[in-house]
């Protein structure tokens, strides 16, 4: 017999089989069909424990049989919003009422055990010798081994679930109730606690409670299914019922389309978008047609609304599994973003972003949350809960997106500051999209011609636009024009060229709306001038004609037009750059490097483009006949009911100083403080990784720098010494390396590194650029996530539970993944939800 006692193990296991084989069939008990022989349990207790007495020589030991595991991990339950996935923090299994506790039992089954990461365990004591949980541990005991962060203790999954009340036995309650702690006694050999606790005996309360557990989950075994045997036939029909409503609620979900109907009974002529999609399959396919509806039995159709909610909530927990496997131990970013819906209830969207295996950065929505409230510590507690329950650790969030509200960005109690005080590298950037917003806004507002001109340019779309007649007269007006163009051979002909177009409004929250709004302007210039010239003619009011001719005169100034191509200019530039933001797949530093060249961009427009835009203004004015002021003229400008005149001012001096130059340099002012605060050394250090023209910003100083301050418990003390001899080797490589040349983003170079799989030499420059693409750019996947909300719950459809609609909006949102599913995989998991009266 060896030290670890196995060969004891053994002989116990052989001589129990020997008494199995003579025993007589009819001494066989009932229960020895349904529970585990005993020489498995003992084969695997001895496995365990060889296993265990390894621990210290192989750290990488391979998993123990799955088990339990191998059920999948996260199945939605009418439970999971409620129940606790900590073991130190939830209720024991008899508080629960007893018509739920199977459900309970269940929905823990399918989480399986909660193995939390940390990057460092606390130590449980300050002697000379402390000990602290291992997360080796978990792949020594997958199926059962759990841990409390909360109380730093472990705890046996099976055993919650199947205990009782105490008995007051010292030590019945350690892994259910108090928790284990005592770390010394794990690596003890034969005496380790963990297989203390498991027992050698088959009939010990863990291995009974295993038992129990997996006759639970194995429907098949269950006594009704025993008794109420279905052909196979049968089976079929059944699955093939349940395929029809599977694919009924993933197409009604893509579409965003209401499922039920205002009167579903058999005598309506609409029954609802569920119904009427199952009759029209049925009609396409004799075999659904014979077991859908009237035709399947009446306690297995399918077709209820819990069925549809059940088969709703599996394929949205399916898309969360799929993004929680996507991100595996990666550092990911939060970002986050509220507004109201239809029904006034405030929601919290949850966007994660992340860097995938291929080097991809990915942006997935993952949840919306009601909250009560937008205080800051209530969106935190909110999110807190969503990210334990998918065993997302928040001390591996390295970047926070939010929209400048002074609740989530706020230094002191906002919601940044209170993540930071969880991770300190969970770093805060403000969304470039709504600082580009705020800066175009706050420009337009400072300089007075600018705003008057947003203001008569609202003014001219609104008359023009504002009746359904105008409009018709305008599109014929213009097509009039393309006809005499075309006819004069001023216009090309060809497929989808000289479209007619209308004027557009411009919207306060969409900057790039008044780009759109300007040029639509230009083009339909001549022909907004005869409507309006029209309606001050032939308008039916005096408030109508008097309005028109007020437009009509702004419209045909020397100053609109020169202000209407300015911005266009100044719109064109900076819209590059809002278009960009609006991308998943930006990373910070590219997006920096977008805001230098349009602030250049801008700077060069002010110093060489006043002659251009003079000479493309006096174009067009004597194209259209506007009268062009004398420049060497003094320009007298209205100052309420008198007329006042500036001494020393010329036409040219106002024009060109006090609207051109004023409104670039306020333009370039607003940017320049925008995007001016304490993350830009985050992103100037972050730079020196850039790839574009050769590698020319690599700095290796710098790239040491940025881990040193930045990201100082993502690489050790060893691994930072390395890091600097790994980028020497590296940039040599990446100059002669054909792969790695011409690469102009860091997400280019990150997907570089893994397709040649230099990522495996480069290890620790892939895990930087990694953790620098994790920083998020802007809040617009949480913004078209509103959108999306706003099209699943409107008026019609505005008393959508808060888990309804979480679930439609993932599948919508996250179709490309909702679609990967097969009926199938989604079946089984309707199987395993729950008891079904019939057989799948």
């Amino acid at each position: 017999m060896d030290v670890n006692g196995t060969d004891r193990i053994g002989s116990g296991a052989e001589v129990l089989r020997d008494r199995r084989a003579t025993a007589s069939p009819t001494s066989k008990r009932i229960d020895s069909f349904f529970k585990r022989k005993a020489c498995d349990e003992d084969e695997k207790n001895a496995s365990t424990s060889s296993k265990i007495e390894k621990l210290h020589e192989n750290p990488n030991i391979e998993e123990n049989e799955k088990q339990l595991s191998k059920v999948p991990k996260i199945t939605h339950n009418e439970f999971e919003n409620t129940l606790e996935r900590d073991p130190g923090k939830r209720l024991q299994i008899w508080q629960y009422p007893p018509n739920q506790i199977d459900e309970v039992r269940r929905a823990y089954l399918k989480w399986g055990p909660y193995q939390m990461r940390l990057e460092n365990y606390p130590f449980s004591s300050k002697d000379d010798h402390p000990r602290r949980f291992q997360y080796t541990w978990f792949s020594l005991f997958p199926s059962w081994l759990e841990y409390s962060p909360l109380k730093d203790a472990a705890y046996c999954l099976p055993c919650y679930l199947f205990s009782k009340k105490p008995s007051g036995r010292p030590g019945s309650n350690v892994f259910i109730v108090t928790g284990f702690k005592n770390w010394r006694k794990v690596n003890n050999g034969k005496n380790c606690a963990f297989l203390k606790h498991i027992g050698k005996d088959p009939c010990s309360p863990h291995n009974i409670a295993v038992s129990a557990c997996q006759d639970l989950l194995n429907q098949n075994c269950h006594i009704r299914n025993v008794l109420e045997v279905q052909s196979s036939d049968q089976i079929m029909k059944n699955r093939l019922r349940l395929k029809t409503s599977i694919d009924t609620v993933r197409f009604l979900s893509l579409q965003a389309c209401a499922f039920r109907g205002h009167d579903e009974s058999t005598e309506s002529r609409n029954q609802g978008n569920f119904l009427e999609m199952i009759k029209l399959i049925a009609s396409y396919n004799d075999e659904v047609a014979k077991v859908v509806l009237e035709n399947a039995s009446f306690n297995s159709k399918y077709t209820s609304p819990k069925i549809q909610k059940e088969l709703l909530n599996i394929l949205s927990s399916k898309v969360k599994n799929h993004i929680r496997e996507e991100i595996g131990d990666s550092k990911f970013c939060i970002v986050v973003d509220e507004a109201r819906d239809e029904s006034k209830k405030e929601q919290m969207a949850l966007v994660l972003r992340f860097v995938d295996k291929n080097g991809f950065i990915q942006e997935r929505f993952f949840d919306i949350v009601h909250v009560k409230d937008t205080a800051a510590i209530t969106l935190k507690n909110e999110l807190c809960v969503v990210l334990s329950r998918h065993n997302l650790n928040v001390s591996n969030i390295r970047g926070q997106g939010y929209d400048g509200a002074s609740n989530m960005r706020g230094e002191w109690n906002g919601f940044q500051a209170l993540f930071l005080t969880d991770c300190p590298y969970a770093y805060y950037v403000h969304c470039f999209a709504h600082r580009l917003q705020l800066a175009l806004v706050a420009a337009s507002r400072e300089v007075i011609p600018i705003h008057q001109f947003f203001s008569k340019l609202t003014f001219i779309v609104n008359i023009v636009c504002s009746s359904s007649k105008r409009h018709d007269e305008l599109q014929a007006t213009k097509l009039d024009e393309i006809a005499y163009l075309l006819e004069i051979d001023e216009l090309e002909k060809g497929k989808g060229a000289n479209q007619i177009g209308t004027l557009k409004r411009a919207g306060d929250t969409r900057w790039s709306s008044h780009f759109s709004s300007i040029c639509s302007l230009i083009n339909m210039y001549d022909a907004t001038c005869l409507v309006l010239e029209k309606i001050t003619v032939d308008g039916s009011t005096y408030s109508q004609r008097g309005d028109a001719d007020n437009a009509y005169k702004s419209l045909t100034s020397f100053e609109f037009i020169l202000i209407l191509y300015l911005m266009r200019e100044i719109m064109g530039t900076t819209d590059v750059l809002c278009q960009a933001l609006q991308q998943q797949s930006q990373d910070i530093v590219n997006v920096m490097r977008l805001v230098c060249s349009t602030k250049g961009l801008i700077q060069n427009l002010r110093e060489n483009g006043w002659d251009k835009l003079l000479k493309n203004v006096t174009s067009f004015c004597e194209k259209h006949d506007i009268e062009v002021p004398n420049f060497g003229a003094s320009y007298v400008a209205r100052q309420g009911r008198s007329r006042h005149q500036k001494d020393h001012i010329t036409m040219e001096h106002y024009f060109k100083v006090e609207i051109f130059f004023v409104t670039i340099d306020k333009q370039l002012q607003e940017l320049n403080s925008r995007f001016n605060d304490q993350a830009m050394e985050l992103l100037i250090l972050s730079s020196a990784l850039d790839p574009k023209d050769a590698y020319k910003a690599f700095n290796i100083d710098k790239i040491c720098t940025l881990v040193e301050k930045y990201y100082p418990m993502d690489f050790n003390e060893q691994e930072k010494i390395n890091l600097n001899f790994q980028l020497q080797h590296f940039i040599i490589d990446a100059r002669q390396d054909s792969n790695l040349k011409n690469l102009s983003t860091m997400q280019e170079l990150c997907t570089c590194l893994a397709t040649t799989k230099k990522s495996e030499v480069y290890y620790l420059i892939d895990r930087l650029l990694r953790l620098i693409m994790t920083l998020p750019d802007s809040t617009a996947t949480t913004e078209r996530s509103f959108s999306a909300m706003k099209i699943i719950k409107n008026k019609l459809r505005n008393k959508m539970e808060a888990e309804f609609l979480a679930s439609t909006m993932i599948i919508y949102i996250e179709r490309d993944i909702a679609t990967s599913f097969s009926s199938n995989s989604i079946i089984e998991d309707f199987k395993s939800l729950k008891e079904r009266k019939g057989a799948l």
